[in-house]
């Protein structure tokens, strides 16, 4: 027997161990996978052996190979092996490998239930507290309802060491077996007061985790968490119970009608007592961590208890003053959450924040793209929440930054220099999401409140225009196509300028690359050019613009293609009434090209615009052929030149009929007051019922099938209204205008649309030429800036007037 154990430490001296394996797999790394099968194998020798030393060393081994990616779960057997040994060093290593190798589901973990009990009986605390801290990687639901009443048989140890670990680890217990939280609550109750700070902490740990998803079952426990927060001094603790009595705060106004009189009480007095220790805290405290969970807290409790304090205008005041602290730090981090939790002071108390302006427009200059946005955000929540005008104007002479001051409310007068300050500072700004962001707000800020403060829209689209010519990859290109869209259709006197503009992307579009423009502005200048064609100057060379698209989204060269052909209409009408039939045939010619090109497309909806449109191409050709020949055989037969074609009996006319009429508003109620036609029943059945029905129940059931029983009958209490008199007419006319001019969102009409809603001839209005003081083109100026001049222009001789009157 001697001789054995000489012989096993003799063979002992030559095994590898973890140190020897890891200096190996460092100086293999060519052939590191080769290296490392030929330790398996030797791994697999020494976990043959009899001796549990060896098997210890072969386990660590594997424990390191396992962190390396490698798989050891055929040596789940060996594992439970040393995790039994008598030996604590040993242990330790079989419960370290079981710990990373386990798992939740793993069909070996019935054979360590005795053995983890065992452990958790053990009087050696270390045992014990390895058992525990192994048990929590890799917690059944059957380990957990089997070892719960051990676990919690340790939250009363005498040893601090064991109820710390014991505590945390019921909250794994808790997660895979919830019915053993009743019975242990009133331990872990005991453990908030316990008189072992790490026992205490481990406490709130668990109850907090536990209170973040359910609160309103630990809202009772809120006088122990106050008299904690007040009497303890570790930062972690408070900043955990802090997180807990924000969550209390939001489901106090819900539970309080729930519970009884004295818990009620203690309810509603929670919010108001919380706001003289959190601002203690927020006095004394040095940890920024600490700081912002108590301004957070601050925050929701006075959100809640808004109607019964009003007084709290000082504790505000002394969070954003502590806020412009985090703020002002040179630790993002820090910084960025200062500006969220302005964010959250600026819904409530807009007043209190908009003192700090100087500070968040300072933001606007940082390198990182993130606080650059959160200060974005929060500048344009001044405006829009608390409708304050932005004077901007720039600070210095460099590039240095934007600075926007919120002093007075927003009005018509200064809204261009806004966005014009606003576009100068996006042109040099960094970062393609920031710039995405302070687009959106230039077009947020101009079409709030639909348009009212818009007194110019030639402005307002050529400031879209320039937007949409930015060369920066912006996403926001459907924001300004919608816009661009909604002005044009809305705005009838726009129409003429707007189509001009669009004719002219339509054309930069086609000379250059596709990507100096936003692709889905372009959706909106195809649309817009083919729907208000007549308000074209030269149709034909937007309809050559048009023709030179190139790869573009499937939406946006389904309207490209639907347009030409109506385009085509325009410019046929005009060349058929001058008898130049030659020129329809060549530009159907062209558009049959394109068309031919774009059958080939992947996309089915592209391919069906084609064909459909290329089919009506070539019906085009066929009536200018045989228009053609007509008048070529009235020169031959008549000496008296060929009379002037009428417009309506043009091919073109028949066209322009494809696409004729306009898509007006419709009221939610108009159909009612569509009579009903003679001889339709609504009430009759379109098929007759089946006979054989089984009994009424079951017609019972299919009529109530879709709709509800008390809307069955509304076909026969509303068949429909008679047509209203003249007399309803002028009366709900009169109605309506007088909505619109007491209606300050409703976009009122110049004198120009008064004129032509009276039905007066267009054509009659005279049509006198204005000599403008400013310069169309300015070089190196954007063209919105005039509208800017004539502004300022108007204003100084508003103030010259004023002047003489007063003399």
């Amino acid at each position: 027997m001697a001789l054995k154990k000489v012989k096993g430490n003799i063979e002992r001296m030559f095994d590898k161990n973890l140190t020897d394996l890891v200096r190996g797999i460092r100086n293999n790394k060519e052939n590191e996978a080769k290296y490392i099968s030929q330790c398996m194998e030797d791994i697999k020798q020494e976990l043959r052996q009899d001796n549990l030393s060896v098997k210890s060393n072969a386990i660590a081994k594997l424990t390191y190979l396992q962190m390396l990616g490698y798989d050891i779960s055929w040596a789940g057997f060996n594992i439970i092996e040393v995790m039994s040994s008598s030996k604590f060093t040993l242990k330790r290593i079989g419960y370290l490998a079981a710990s990373q190798s386990f798992h939740c589901d793993s069909e070996l973990l019935m054979l360590t239930t005795n053995m983890i009990r065992k452990e958790l009986n053990s009087q050696n605390q270390y045992e014990a507290g390895l058992a525990l801290t192994s048990l929590s990687c890799y917690i059944s639901m059957d380990l957990a309802r089997d070892l719960s009443n051990d676990i919690l048989t340790l939250l009363s140890s005498t040893k601090p060491y064991i109820r710390k670990k014991a505590v945390l680890m019921m909250y794994k217990v808790f997660l895979k077996y919830p019915e053993a939280l009743r019975p242990a609550f009133p331990k872990l109750k005991e453990k908030l007061e316990d008189p072992d700070p790490g026992v205490q902490s481990a406490a709130v740990n668990v109850v907090c985790e536990l209170a973040r998803k359910n609160p309103k079952n630990y809202l009772s426990l809120a006088p122990v968490f106050f008299k904690l927060m007040t009497t303890s001094t570790n930062n972690w603790m408070l900043i955990k119970i802090i997180k807990l009595f924000s969550h209390f705060t939001m489901v106090e106004p819900q539970l309080g009608r729930k519970l009884t009189l004295p818990l009620v009480n203690t309810v509603a007095r929670l919010g108001k007592k919380l706001i003289e220790p959190l601002t203690n805290l927020i006095h004394s405290t040095s940890a920024m961590s600490l700081l912002y969970e108590c301004i957070n807290t601050v925050i929701a409790v006075l959100i809640s208890i808004s109607s019964g304090m009003p007084n709290h205008a000082a504790s505000i005041q002394l969070c954003v003053q502590k806020l412009r602290i985090l703020i002002e730090d040179s630790d993002q981090n820090l910084k960025y959450l200062g500006l969220l939790a302005m964010s959250k002071i600026l819904k409530t108390h807009p007043k209190s924040v908009q003192a700090h302006k100087d500070l968040i427009l300072q933001c606007l200059e940082d390198k990182d793209e993130s606080i650059r946005l959160r200060a974005l955000d929060l500048l344009y929540g001044m405006v829009s929440i608390v409708c304050h005008d932005v004077k901007c104007h720039i600070l210095g002479s460099g590039d240095s930054a934007i600075n926007v001051i919120i002093s007075v409310q927003v009005s018509k007068k200064n809204l261009m220099e806004i966005v014009k300050k606003l576009m100068v500072h996006m042109d040099k700004a960094e970062g393609t999401i920031y710039r995405d962001e302070l687009l959106s707000k230039i077009i947020l800020i101009c079409s709030q409140n639909n348009y009212q403060f818009i007194t110019n829209f030639e402005w307002y689209v050529t400031v879209l225009v320039e937007l949409a010519q930015m060369e920066f990859g912006s996403k926001q290109g459907h924001v300004i196509g919608a816009q661009l869209m909604d002005v044009c259709i809305r705005v009838q006197a726009i129409r003429p300028f707007a189509v001009c503009e669009m004719a002219q992307l339509l054309d930069v579009y086609s000379s250059t690359s596709q990507f100096t423009i936003m692709q889905e502005v372009l959706y909106a200048a195809a649309w817009l050019c083919g729907e208000f064609a007549a308000e074209l100057k030269q149709p034909e060379q937007t309809l050559r613009s048009m023709l030179k698209y190139k790869s573009l989204p499937q939406h946006i060269e389904s309207v490209f293609i639907h347009n030409v052909v109506k385009l085509l209409a325009h410019v046929m009408r005009g060349y058929e009434l001058e008898g130049k039939y030659d020129e329809v045939v060549g530009l159907c010619d062209d558009i049959s090209a394109k068309l031919h090109e774009s059958l080939k497309s992947g996309e089915l909806e592209v391919q069906e615009r084609s064909s459909t449109s290329l089919v009506i191409v070539n019906i085009v050709k066929e009536e200018i052929g045989k228009v053609k020949r007509g008048d070529a055989d009235k020169i031959m037969d008549c000496d008296d030149p060929v009379e002037k074609r009428d417009g309506d009996e043009t091919v073109a006319a028949d066209l322009l009929a494809l696409f004729g009429g306009e898509l007006n508003p419709v009221a939610p109620k108009a159909q009612k007051k569509v009579p009903l036609p003679e001889g339709l029943d609504l009430d009759a059945w379109i098929n007759e019922p089946p006979e054989d029905s089984d009994s009424e129940s079951d017609h019972e059931v299919m009529d109530n099938l879709f709709v509800k029983s008390d809307k069955l009958d509304y076909g026969r209490s509303e068949r429909y209204q008679p047509e209203p008199t003249e007399e309803e007419l002028r009366k709900s006319r009169e109605a309506r205008k007088y909505e619109q001019q007491n209606n300050p969102h409703y976009l009122k009409g110049s004198d120009g649309d008064k004129i032509i809603n009276e039905g007066t001839n267009v054509d009659v209005i005279p049509v006198a030429e204005i000599d403008l003081s400013v310069p169309l083109k300015v070089a190196g100026q954007k063209r919105s800036d005039k509208y800017l001049n004539m502004n300022a222009s108007r204003k100084k001789m508003k103030k010259k007037n004023k002047k003489k009157k007063h003399k």
